[in-house]
């Protein structure tokens, strides 16, 4: 957004600067004492304050050492001088461009999805409403992630655009900066509790001015995955659960605190790895998986397997589990676009209360017996 200065006559500059100092002490001691809104994320902070926000993102990338903060300003409204060293958004935006397919359902839910005009590489989208967008030429396609079209994000001039870093090292986003583009860093793909992950839709709210819907929709997910909770609560965590599959020469198992095994454990499932403190994954070897997982109950299959065939074709030694001798094998990723995008990367993370009670329906089916799966399918 472009700023624009003016010059004014001294007194009319003088008393305008006056009054604001005014209204900016007043809206500063009123809100002093408000509270974050955000009540999972861990990486995610809002302040609202009279008539605009303090967004805080904290733990953007691994070990990260910075944190970010922007203020959302409506217009007219007054921001403390305190403030004015943050990059200054405002809101409600009429166009944006984000970087990763998490971010479009929350687009989508909020009903603001035509104010999306550019993503890196459109194939990944798979949802039909916004692949229509594409379709239709309304959103184009700027390139990678790693190598942003930055002359086509400059003729775009979106107001804003909401990417990610996986490291301090970054020299995109000073590209961006340095562009005059206004760039956001958000680290959604951080969080490791589901619903810290679902409530980033209300960050999303904040810039389009949809506060009111994004509390609605939030909460209808919470109340969901509770119910799920409560399903299960007197039920056992009887099946031992293998999770992965393996990548060139190394099998990736999700850690027992990341967001996969949190899934697990809700559900009330027995996931041999639920000790391994730590996020993210933890690689081994085929001869350690199966010393530990031959014997396991289920298998949730990482990868666009859509039969065992398939998942025996791309390793022999997969046959050798008691989980694929008895088809008792999952996978979440099965599900594509028409583009070939990954329906669960793309919608998961936004709907936890539907990857839970797919969990449920794996491990305990006759709790949700007129249940259909969102995303997981049984190989046979």
């Amino acid at each position: 957004m472009k700023i624009y200065f003016y010059k004014m006559m001294f007194v009319f500059f003088l008393l305008t600067f006056v009054g604001c100092k005014k209204n900016e002490k007043t809206a500063t001691e009123k809100n002093v004492t408000t509270e974050n809104t955000i009540k999972y994320a861990s990486g995610l902070a809002i302040y609202d304050y009279d008539g605009y926000s303090v967004v805080k993102v904290t733990n953007p990338w691994p070990d990260a050492n910075k944190d970010f903060t922007y203020v959302l300003k409506e217009k007219n409204a007054v921001v403390p001088d305190s403030l004015q060293n943050h990059i200054s958004i405002q809101v409600p935006l009429q166009s944006i461009v984000v970087t990763s397919t998490t971010n479009v359902p929350f687009l989508e839910m909020l009903g603001v999805e035509k104010k999306l005009v550019g993503f890196p590489h459109t194939d990944y989208i798979s949802s039909e409403k916004t692949r229509a967008l594409i379709d239709k030429g309304l959103v184009k396609n700027v390139g990678q992630n790693e190598k942003l079209n930055m002359e086509q994000l400059i003729d775009l001039a979106p107001e804003l655009i909401v990417t990610f870093g996986v490291d301090n090292n970054n020299p995109m986003l000073q590209n961006l900066e340095k562009s005059g583009l206004k760039v956001m860093i958000q680290g959604d793909w951080m969080e490791q509790s589901p619903l810290g992950k679902a409530e980033w839709i209300k960050l999303y709210a904040a810039l389009f001015g949809k506060q009111k819907e994004a509390e609605k929709l939030f909460n209808s997910i919470v109340n969901d995955y509770n119910q799920a909770l409560e399903s299960v609560k007197n039920s056992k965590a009887e099946t031992t659960v293998l999770y992965g599959s393996m990548y060139q020469d190394q099998w990736y198992v999700a850690k027992g605190n990341s967001w996969v095994a949190q899934f697990l454990q809700d559900a009330k499932a027995d996931y041999l790895w639920k000790d391994v403190e730590g996020t993210g994954s933890l690689g081994l070897s085929f001869e350690n998986i199966l010393d530990k997982a031959k014997n396991a109950g289920c298998w949730i299959a990482t990868g666009s397997f859509k039969t065992l065939a398939e998942i025996e074709e791309s390793n022999p030694h997969y046959n050798q589990f008691d989980a694929f001798k008895k088809k008792n094998v999952y996978t979440f990723e099965a599900k594509l676009g028409a583009t070939g995008g990954t329906v669960y990367y793309e919608l998961a993370p936004s709907r936890p209360d539907l990857v839970l009670k797919d969990f449920v329906k794996i491990f305990h089916p006759e709790l949700l017996p007129d249940y259909t799966f969102t995303f997981a399918q049984k190989l046979n």
